[in-house]
Parts: C-alpha cells; sequence; structure tokens
C-alpha cells in the first residue's frame, strides 16, 4: 500500500485538517467529514481537499457522492441503512473552495427515511441526492429472491505489485486492475467491462459498515462513464487494461499478449473524447451490510446506448463470491473533440 502522504492545504478546507489517523484505510481519511455545528444542524464540509485529477474539469465526482451519503447517514437512526441513491451533477466542483452539505430531513417513517443532500460552493449547488433508508428486517419473513450471477472471469490475483494496482495514480484510494472485455469482438452495446477493485489497507472496525457504504460510493463513479466511449475501440486498443491485467492473461495464456493496453490510436479512424462528465448518477445497494469494500468486488459495465453527445452506462457490483451488492446507472456527456478547448470550472 502506497504511504499516506499529506497534501498542502492552501483554502480547500474551512479548517485545518487533523493529521491523517494511521488507524484508518486511505478512503476514510479521503472522504472524512466535519460537521459545521456553528452554521446550524445537519451541515458538513470536507475535512481534506477533495482530488482534482490534472485533465479534469472539476473534482472527482464519486467523492461528492459518497461525501453525501456520510452527510445523509450521520442523520438517520443506526439500524436505518441505505438502499438508493439519486444523484445530479449540476456543475463542475473545484478543487480550490471547500464543499458545503446541506441535509434535509423530507421524510422520517417507521421502515424508510429520506433525506436530500446539496453539495455547494460559494452559496451556489454544484451537486443534489435525494437518499432512501430503510430500517433492516423491515421486510418481513417471506421475501422473493433473484438475482443476475456474475459473468464467469478469473479470480483476483493477490501477488500484485503496488505498481500494478495504483490505476489513476496513488491519490486513488482503491487498489483496482482491468481484466478481459466479455464479448470484446462483439457491437459496442454487448460488451461487458470488468474491472477487480478493493480499498487501499483495512478499513477500521470504528467506520462500520457505514464506511463500507461510503467507499462503495465512491468506487461507484470510476471508470464509468468513459465505458460508453472505450467500447467502441477494437480489443487491440484497449483502455481497460493494464499493467495487471496483461501479467494475469498473460499467465493463462489466453493469448492476450497481442494487445496494445492504453496504445495510442489513429483519431480519423476513432472516435477521440474532448469531454466526458457525469449528467447523473444512481446507486442501488441491495445488501447494505453484507460486503467488504477492503475485500476485492468486481465491476461489470456496459453501455446499452449512446447519441446527441450522451451516453448510458450501467454497472453491477459483485463480491469476490458472485453476490450482486449493488447496481449503478449513469448517464453522462461524450463529446468528440471539435478542435475547441474544454472550458474550466464555472466557480
Amino acid at each position: 500500500m502506497p504511504e499516506q502522504q499529506e497534501q498542502p492545504q492552501a483554502q480547500k478546507t474551512f479548517i485545518r485538517p487533523p493529521p491523517l489517523d494511521p488507524s484508518r484505510s486511505a478512503v476514510e481519511n479521503a472522504l472524512d467529514l466535519t460537521p459545521l455545528a456553528d452554521f446550524g444542524p445537519d451541515i458538513f464540509t470536507n475535512t481534506r481537499p477533495l482530488w482534482h485529477a490534472p485533465t479534469a474539469r472539476g473534482i472527482y465526482g464519486g467523492a461528492v457522492v459518497a461525501q453525501s451519503l456520510s452527510a445523509a447517514q450521520q442523520t438517520v437512526p443506526h439500524d436505518f441503512s441505505v438502499h438508493s441513491m439519486h444523484c445530479t451533477f449540476i456543475l463542475a466542483g473545484s478543487g480550490d473552495i471547500p464543499v458545503i452539505y446541506h441535509v434535509d430531513h423530507v421524510r422520517e417513517g417507521r421502515s424508510f427515511a429520506t433525506r436530500i443532500v446539496q453539495a455547494k460552493q460559494r452559496g451556489r449547488c454544484i451537486f443534489t441526492s435525494t437518499l432512501s433508508f430503510f430500517k433492516e428486517g423491515s421486510g418481513g419473513e417471506k421475501t422473493l429472491e433473484h438475482k443476475r450471477p456474475m459473468t464467469e472471469v478469473e479470480p483476483p490475483v493477490e501477488d500484485a505489485t503496488d505498481a500494478e494496482l495504483s490505476a489513476g495514480g496513488i491519490e486513488a484510494p482503491f487498489q483496482s486492475y482491468g481484466v478481459d472485455v466479455k464479448n470484446e469482438h462483439g457491437q459496442p452495446h454487448e460488451k461487458i467491462v470488468r474491472r477487480w477493485h478493493r480499498a487501499w489497507g483495512p478499513i477500521s472496525e470504528k467506520g462500520g459498515h457505514n464506511a463500507h457504504l461510503i467507499a462503495l460510493a465512491y468506487l461507484s463513479d470510476r471508470w464509468f462513464v468513459g465505458t460508453a466511449w472505450g467500447v467502441h475501440l477494437p480489443p487491440e486498443i484497449s483502455v481497460f487494461q493494464d499493467s495487471r491485467s496483461k501479467t494475469s492473461q498473460s499467465r493463462l495464456g489466453d493469448g492476450s499478449q497481442d494487445r496494445q493496453p492504453g496504445a495510442k490510436f489513429d483519431p480519423e479512424k476513432f472516435p477521440q473524447p474532448g469531454m466526458m462528465v457525469s449528467l447523473d448518477h444512481t446507486i442501488y445497494f441491495h445488501d447494505p451490510r453484507g460486503f467488504r469494500a477492503d475485500e476485492w468486488l468486481l465491476t461489470e459495465m456496459e453501455s446499452p446506448w449512446s447519441g446527441d453527445g450522451r451516453a448510458l452506462t450501467i454497472q453491477r457490483m459483485y463480491t469476490r463470491h458472485g453476490k450482486l451488492i449493488a447496481s449503478c446507472f449513469q448517464e453522462g456527456i461524450i463529446r468528440l473533440k471539435q478542435g475547441q478547448d474544454l472550458p474550466s470550472s464555472k466557480l
């Protein structure tokens, strides 16, 4: 695991961040919230600066999704768990400005509770989320049960190096690597993109199951909207596989040595994105207390449609043993390069 390092803070947080807590995982430290009781009830802010990738228009959306969930969790009874989040990205958030999370109590029921969270910067709303929580065990003794099974995939490789698992840079608090694309020679809507993930280091006992849900929410936005672009590329020009997947495939002897992960491609022949941003994001948590985010999780992503500068992507999240723990849907903007520069954050 890469060593957690303090970063220069500038004015990226309201309150000077405390030292990193070595008893907590990287994802717990990264997503920690500070209550702003002097501002009013149920108001929170990011304890530490949020990650802004060098080429992105704004902060990583998964961090705002996760912190919105964290803020809402702190306003419901301990025996209530989230089962759905419906999020809308409104403006690109700036990594140089603190984020303020306002939680509104919409419903307090015996079996369900509803919260709306608004994330704001400089008084402007950059993100909203409607979250529904349910009381554990409220479904009754007899229930309908079925699930879509996980596709057949090789189990995660345990002996990978830190460098091989640092996809997205060491700023990302998850280990991750891509595996082969199912139906890779099919049409774009037939391809299923798969990755293994787990949080860096064990999530603390103090964090409880809520910390694992927050981590899952953070992960849910990684590589998501880009799936709709990647499925338009041929197998020999893979944007989904990295050094780890290439190594594991070589061990399996499946002929993958001919692939060129991340190889350059001719923009005259293949689409080159100029802008990829999320518009809305939905997560359905099927088994909120039945998994650990610091154990290997498999994501399966596909895109059933794209057109008019937008695309829809679907994601299923499984434990390594095949339990379906969450389903996600996202619509995003995908605009191909038109010879214009990308706009910056409007904040």
